[in-house]
């Protein structure tokens, strides 16, 4: 079973938003493992980071990536960091420059700017789309 750790500002507060999260860990369940760090400031999600050999960082400047190609990349970091990989969203600031230097690999979701809550249900709803193309469901079909 795989193991994503999700280090992140703030908590989830929109009701529709916990439910289409549980939904997607549902989804999930036998596959994957999901495991939410909320962070109370920028501080100490850094601290956090710090703490971890192997992370990837989610940021507007980073890879942008076609699904198929995020799934085959994901599954050689699961195989390396075995089987656990730890993915930083942002507060409003982004990342300093010390995160992101650090970092094993920067990822852009897309372009365009969402809010950490909205990050963290493509990050899920990704992660599951990875999952089903290794698997070659239909899913992403």
């Amino acid at each position: 079973m795989f193991k994503v750790k999700v280090l992140t500002i703030g908590k989830c507060k929109e009701a529709w938003l916990v439910e289409a999260l549980a939904e997607y860990e549902k989804r999930l369940k036998g596959t994957l493992s999901l495991e939410w760090s909320l962070a109370k400031n920028d501080a100490q999600l850094l601290d956090w980071l710090e703490q971890e050999p192997f992370y990837i960082l989610l940021d507007p400047k980073g890879e942008q990536l076609a699904s198929e190609d995020l799934s085959g990349k994901l599954i050689r970091f699961f195989t390396q960091q075995g089987s656990r990989l730890v993915f930083a969203i942002g507060g409003a600031e982004g990342f300093p420059p010390q995160a992101s230097k650090r970092a094993s690999y920067i990822l852009s979701l897309s372009k365009l700017t969402f809010t950490h809550q909205i990050t963290r249900l493509i990050l899920v709803e990704q992660l599951y789309r990875s999952l089903e193309i290794e698997k070659g469901s239909n899913y992403h079909k």
